[in-house]
């Protein structure tokens, strides 16, 4: 696990088909990647019903870890592609996160041993 460098993670829920455009914009900002997890949901811009049934719209779910130096950036870059911050567009929120592991671990410190030059 890796604890020597601080990692946060950048969680952002958006309607469905503008993950893309979220990962799109954290890899422009420096981000190594994203996630997109599919769900359901509903915000206070977005009660429908169709013959008295709640509809819950489907969201994407972009998570991405990044340094934490990384994070501002990355979180501009998200407003600036989607505008998140207009009602109804989506919401995020970032997570400190205490260790990571798994690929995620060998990328981040690939890249800054390639940085070191060794």
């Amino acid at each position: 696990m890796s604890q020597g460098n601080s990692f946060s993670l950048v969680v952002t829920i958006v309607k469905k088909g503008w993950g893309d455009k979220v990962v799109n914009a954290s890899r422009k900002a420096g981000a190594k990647g994203g996630t997109i997890i599919y769900g359901r949901g509903t915000g206070v811009h977005e009660n429908k019903s169709l013959l008295g049934l709640m509809i819950e719209p489907e969201k994407e779910i972009v998570l991405t870890i990044a340094e934490a130096e990384m994070v501002d950036p990355i979180v501009a870059a998200i407003k600036d592609s989607i505008g998140i911050n207009e009602p109804g567009c989506g919401i995020g929120f970032v997570v400190p996160l205490t260790s990571i592991f798994g690929t995620a671990q060998i990328v981040c410190t690939l890249d800054h041993s390639s940085k070191d030059g060794t």
